[in-house]
């Protein structure tokens, strides 16, 4: 509970502005030996380096002009050059990096996930903790609350650095709402009330909801659960889906059934992809979008109008109130092993984490979003109204909950996000694609 007081805290600051062993005397002096060589190599002028440095912000990602001049600017404040072999954040791009650290083709630098998403990496000894970083460089991440960096499950250290974090919310179409006589939901927006503007929605000829349940079902799975659990019990996992959180999570499952059933998804979302159903919000075809704050940009980049768009409340049911909503510190930059050993790399990829994460970056990457940073974020003075709008929603926050489906290891994650859809059709139950999905241990 603590824990999640904490992040609302730091969501609202955001808005605001968000003896038992003995070493052998051998062993003692060789670690002693290797502090002093790299306590020497930090202290010595660094040769220029390549370094290569994998992140999320490839592809059509919001953020990726401005993690290009981020990283840019790293290049002529130190001469060092950054490979840059960065993807889209998604299952392929996650079994790639998986797969590089296997063959030990890994980067020096990963922007990745928090969790058990990287308890690989941590158990097989590939990234660094910041402990044992600040050994050789104390003012790492100084600029960071130490409470709000999220530890590893796997040994309860902290590995990576934040830029930011996430929130999940409503995108509304402004224009197609008005075209229906529907109102823009606020914070007492109720599940009850959605459902009814979804049928007023469809009655006046457009798709009340832009989501592609082939690609991309997972936020609607994380909100249709959460209006069945609360704030506090939101990432316990079940064990069946006979038990408490079990019988929450089929309840979710089923509601998304009914939504599909009425038929307020786009027709193909079975098969389209996330980009596709996306365009519906752009061409003024769709109504509402769950997503993340990360999709600002898209619709920065794609918007006839960004005035035509806002982002509020995903509806509350039960004893969740709209206003608890989905967010965290799911990523950040970690070094690692490979790099850290190597005298010629180890200052480079320190410099290029603390450049990537000073007040003035991560506040360019999302003034909306959670962050960590001691003095927070700053909001643009250019803040266009969805901007604006993320801003107030994050400040109104009763509640934030991590997201459930980090908890679960990444193949069962895919295997229940691929089953959505077959429970939505009628394919299969609730229950058995659980239960399906518990069954996979990794």
């Amino acid at each position: 509970m603590k824990r999640v007081i904490a992040l609302v805290l730091a969501m609202t600051l955001c808005g605001a502005m968000f003896a038992g062993c003995q070493s052998t005397p051998a062993a003692s002096t060789a670690s002693k030996a290797s502090e002093a060589s790299q306590s020497a190599a930090a202290s010595e002028p660094a040769k220029p380096a390549e370094i290569t440095v994998v992140t999320s912000y490839g592809g059509d990602d919001g953020n990726r002009a401005n993690y290009e001049k981020a990283y840019k600017a790293y290049e002529t404040a130190t001469g060092n050059t950054v490979k840059d072999a960065s993807g889209t954040s998604n299952e392929e791009w996650k079994s790639k990096i998986m797969a590089d650290f296997e063959t030990g083709a890994e980067p020096d630098v990963l922007f990745y996930f928090n969790g058990v998403d990287a308890n690989k990496l941590v158990q097989g000894g590939k990234v660094v903790s910041l402990d044992e970083i600040r050994k050789v460089y104390p003012d790492y991440a100084s600029n960071m609350r130490d409470d709000l960096m999220v530890a590893s499950p796997a040994d309860n250290k902290v590995y990576s650095v934040p830029v930011n974090g996430y929130w999940e919310g409503l995108y509304v179409n402004k224009k197609v709402l008005k075209a229906s006589g529907v109102e823009v939901p606020g914070a007492n927006y109720t599940w009850d009330q959605f459902l009814k503007d979804c049928e007023t929605i469809k009655a006046k000829g457009y798709t009340p909801i832009a989501c592609s349940l082939q690609e991309v079902p997972h936020y609607w799975f994380e909100f249709t659960v959460f209006n069945h659990d609360t704030v506090v019990t939101h990432t316990k996992l079940p064990a069946a889906s006979s038990d408490a959180t079990g019988k929450e999570w089929a309840a979710g499952l089923n509601d998304i059934k009914t939504l599909y059933s009425k038929g307020y998804f786009p027709k193909n979302t079975t098969t389209a992809t996330d980009a596709e159903t996306f365009q519906l919000m752009a061409d003024d075809k769709a109504a509402f979008a769950i997503d993340g704050s990360w999709k600002i940009g898209w619709f920065q980049q794609n918007a006839k109008s960004i005035d035509d768009f806002t982002v509020t409340y995903v509806p509350g049911a039960n004893q969740r109130k709209a206003t608890d909503i989905i967010g965290g510190l799911s990523m950040g930059y970690y070094i690692t092993k490979k790099a850290w050993d190597d005298p010629a790399k180890q200052k480079a990829c320190v410099d290029f984490v603390k450049a990537m994460t000073t007040d003035e970056v991560v506040s360019t990457f999302g003034a909306t979003a959670v962050t960590a940073l001691k003095n927070g974020t700053t909001a643009p003075s250019d803040a266009d109204s969805l901007v604006k709008a993320a801003l107030a929603m994050t400040k109104g926050a009763t509640g934030i909950a991590p997201a459930a489906q980090d908890g679960l290891n990444q193949t069962a994650r895919t295997a229940l996000f691929a089953d959505i859809k077959n429970v939505a059709t009628g394919k299969t139950t609730a229950e058995k694609a659980i239960d399906a999905c518990l069954a996979i241990k990794g």
